[in-house]
């Protein structure tokens, strides 16, 4: 028997996660969740999310960031 081996790397020891976050989808967002997962056969949907939602939080935040001129005075 062939033995399988882990595509991904196992949590960090020195960064467990211990912190739980839970939230709920209504039936539509739950249907287009698992379409989407079986799509592009996303196994580990625990990872996904995780990588999904803070991919957004750092985008926003870089997106975000103090600049010492405002959006219009660099575009002059």
């Amino acid at each position: 028997m062939k033995k399988q081996t882990r595509k991904y790397s196992a949590a960090q020891p020195n960064h467990p996660r211990v912190h739980k976050v839970t939230f709920m989808l209504n039936d539509e967002e739950h249907k287009a969740v698992q379409r989407y997962l079986a799509r592009y056969k996303i196994a580990n949907k625990s990872r996904w999310y995780r990588e999904t939602i803070l991919t957004h939080i750092v985008r926003t935040l870089e997106e975000d960031y103090p600049t010492l001129f405002n959006e219009n005075e660099m575009r002059r």
